[in-house]
């Protein structure tokens, strides 16, 4: 049900690009009809030059409305960023015809000026043809400006950059024939050559417009990115707590979507989840400057400045995809001596294991060359549930770490007391409360002494764990 919404959103905006589209087309028809048989009856090479603008109109119309049926497509096997690129190539596409137009135009221009004088008869047909033109791309324009902007679709924005400027350039055209109009009634030359003189204007318009339109394209089409986003990405997730640095930040547009890619350093040490977490928070911060951006980001661990001996050691351990804990660092004489806990699987025998460690501890050395030695504890890491009996309550046994307990001030009540035995071991564990603001180095040296104590009086005991709890979370 979630993707219901979204589905009928897409529908919508594919019925309203493709409707836009197809009238556009239609109108494109009619107006290149009128200005044709008006251009020809009347000989003006402003209006056959309007009417060869609006017969390439007509065909980026076409290509416009294929355009957007094929770019809304979703991404295939074959197409794994959509289709979107389509538009992109369309919009090329009209700027070349608009190119064709003008070379044309501003050719039977010059020829017509200098060379083969045209006679010019302009009829109210003529007039009342441009006006309605006018009108047509007025309608269609503003109709093609707001689903492009409100779909952000480059294909219609070029057709509607198209007929917008068609306004200005009909509106020269009939003020050209006005001009001839005069020119014949007062008998002035000069000014029956206004006709020719329109169309290069119209020319220069089309040259600006295919101008703005191929640099857009072509922008589009080699992956540039937009001005300026890239800086404001860039600065933007160098902000987020947890982001070392950032390289390799990459913006490519397919239609009316934009993807990015980038390589976000992170602190080596930092889990594999909250790396997914980081990776969201940059993925939301890119789309508050680029929304509905499809984003890929690459996690690359780096050494955090501010990392210690210990960072380093663990980070060495993570790197192999191992455990450590336990890990205390002596300074005697200012040479450093590790000792750690390093966990292993348990399908291990002892020469693979050693092997692992040692392994370890070079890789280690070489990270950290101001240790001088280090000792590694192997442990199993168990794999393998075990099953056993659970003694509810063994009065002698409370009772005598009961006793232990009481030596300790800083554990001010033991309870829940378990004894299991496992494979004819005792193992057992209990909660002891202690004060909210006792450090946890301490609550740990406590817990340790407890272990040792609560063995050495009860040697039968394989193991002891002890779950420390703060006072205000067991009141009683």
């Amino acid at each position: 049900m979630a993707d219901q919404p979204a589905s009928l959103e897409l529908l919508t905006m594919r019925d309203e690009k493709r409707t836009v589209a197809r009238n556009s087309f239609f109108a494109a028809i009619v107006i290149t009809a009128m200005k044709a048989v008006v251009g020809i009856t009347t000989g003006s090479l402003g209006i056959l030059s309007e009417a060869a603008h609006s017969a390439l109109d007509m065909v980026a119309a076409f290509i416009t409305l294929v355009s957007v049926r094929v770019s809304d497509k979703p991404a295939d096997a074959d197409h794994l960023y959509g289709h979107g690129k389509v538009e992109n190539f369309s919009a090329f596409i009209e700027t070349g015809l608009l190119l064709l137009t003008c070379v044309w135009i501003i050719w039977e221009a010059s020829r017509r000026l200098f060379f083969h004088h045209v006679d010019i008869q302009p009829t109210p047909a003529a007039f009342i043809v441009m006006a309605i033109s006018m009108v047509i791309d007025a309608w269609r324009s503003r109709a093609l400006k707001k689903i492009a902007a409100k779909y952000d679709s480059q294909a219609l924005e070029a057709d509607a950059l198209h007929f917008s400027t068609d306004i200005y350039s009909s509106g020269v055209v009939l003020l050209g024939l006005t001009v001839v109009v005069i020119g014949h009634r007062y008998s002035l030359p000069a000014l029956i050559n206004a006709d020719p003189i329109a169309a290069l204007f119209v020319a220069g318009v089309v040259i600006y417009v295919s101008w703005r339109l191929a640099r857009r394209t072509i922008d589009a089409l080699l992956d540039a990115a937009p001005p300026g986003v890239r800086a404001q990405i860039v600065e933007a997730v160098s902000r987020l707590n947890g982001v070392l640095e950032l390289d390799r930040v990459r913006i490519r547009r397919a239609g009316n979507r934009y993807f990015a890619d980038l390589n976000v350093g992170l602190a080596r040490n930092v889990t594999f989840q909250r790396a997914e977490q980081l990776a969201e928070e940059v993925t939301n911060t890119i789309r508050r400057v680029l929304p509905n951006v499809d984003v890929v980001v690459h996690s690359v661990p780096r050494a955090a400045g501010g990392e210690n001996i210990f960072d380093r050691i663990r980070a060495v351990a993570t790197r192999n995809n191992l455990n450590v804990h336990d890990v205390s660092v002596q300074d005697l004489a200012g040479r450093l001596h590790v000792e750690q806990h390093l966990e292993l699987d348990e399908s291990l025998n002892l020469k693979q294991g050693h092997d692992v460690v040692t392994a370890v501890e070079a890789e280690m050395r070489r990270e950290v060359p101001e240790i001088s030695s280090i000792l590694t504890h192997i442990e199993s890491e168990p794999s393998t549930i075990e099953t056993g009996d659970e003694i509810q309550r063994d009065a002698d046994i409370e009772r005598r770490l009961s006793r232990i307990v009481a030596e300790f001030p800083e554990v001010l009540d033991m309870h829940d007391v378990a004894v299991k035995r496992v494979r004819d071991r005792i193992y057992v564990s209990c909660h002891c409360t202690m004060s909210d603001d006792l450090p946890l180095s301490r609550v740990h040296d406590i817990s340790t002494a407890l272990e040792i104590r609560f063995k050495q009086d009860a040697p039968e005991i394989f193991k002891v764990l002890i779950h420390p709890e703060p006072r205000t979370d067991n009141r009683r």
